[in-house]
């Protein structure tokens, strides 16, 4: 998401800036400094609030126009969210959750809905963001179960409010934990759904979309990994990166096979 928003703003700066060009003529240069400064700053602001990899709202929404059907008990259960102690595991799991939200956003299945904004909020709360998961949220959610890119969207700019939000408060780690946690979740989903899985063509292409998300997170948390939670994490994942050197364009049935089995062990220790 990061990358169509990139690509989109100097489009929008140069119109802007053509527009700027044409008042320029009646204005002062005084004035055309001051709108190029807050363009400037616009832009700044929109790079910095949006989160920087296809959210689990994407990811989901592929299973489904695949049409691979919902998997009852896949997600991680509600009642875990009373052993999140700590802010960074706080942070990993309001991301594992925001996963299973989309999942059960995008198939309709409104209780698993419900379930997971209220384990979503008790987590939100902890973390000063009570705001954004709210019941707002559930009602515009509810309005719109019949349009999947609509909800694709609510969806995405809850986690962009979030992002934004710890990202802005000086919280840069835990907004890397919120990230880390809806990636392994969607990646956990996607091995897990069905005993067919792997018959899916378009699962095979899923996973090889998620090698690119996941070098694209190393890359933003490398920058912070004198942080100990992000080193940590950093560490955590390791055979993640492991599993997947060397694989490019396609993927056998072993590295499918070395995928699910190193994201269920990794993901099982992130949710306990």
């Amino acid at each position: 998401m990061k990358k169509v928003i990139l690509l989109v703003l100097p489009l929008f700066i140069i119109s802007v800036t053509g527009i700027i060009s044409c008042k320029s003529n009646k204005g002062t240069n005084d004035q055309k400094k001051i709108e190029l400064e807050e363009i400037e700053e616009l832009t700044r602001e929109l790079e910095e609030a949006i989160y920087p990899l296809p959210t689990s709202a994407d990811v989901i929404k592929m299973l489904t126009e695949l049409e691979v059907g919902y998997m009852i008990g896949i997600s991680n259960p509600v009642e875990n969210t009373s052993k999140y102690v700590t802010s960074s595991r706080k942070a990993l799991n309001l991301g594992i959750y925001g996963a299973d939200l989309s999942y059960a956003t995008l198939y309709n299945m409104n209780q698993d809905v419900i379930n997971y904004l209220d384990a979503i909020r008790v987590l939100a709360n902890d973390l000063n963001m009570s705001k954004i998961y709210n019941k707002a949220l559930y009602d515009e959610i509810k309005t719109n179960f019949d349009d999947r890119d609509e909800l694709v969207s609510i969806l995405t700019l809850a986690f962009n409010e979030t992002y934004r939000y710890l990202s802005e408060n000086e919280q840069q780690s835990q907004a890397l934990m919120v990230v880390a946690g809806a990636w392994i979740e969607s990646m956990y989903i996607t091995t897990h759904i069905s005993e067919a899985v792997y018959h899916v063509e378009g699962i095979v292409r899923v996973l090889l979309e998620q090698k690119q998300s996941f070098e694209l997170f190393l890359a933003i948390a490398e920058p912070h990994k004198d942080d100990p939670a992000v080193k940590e994490l950093l560490e955590t994942f390791e055979p993640i990166k492991k599993v997947y050197e060397g694989i490019d364009t396609g993927l056998t049935l072993k590295n499918v096979d070395d995928i699910t089995k190193t994201i269920e062990k990794i993901r099982e220790e992130l949710i306990s």
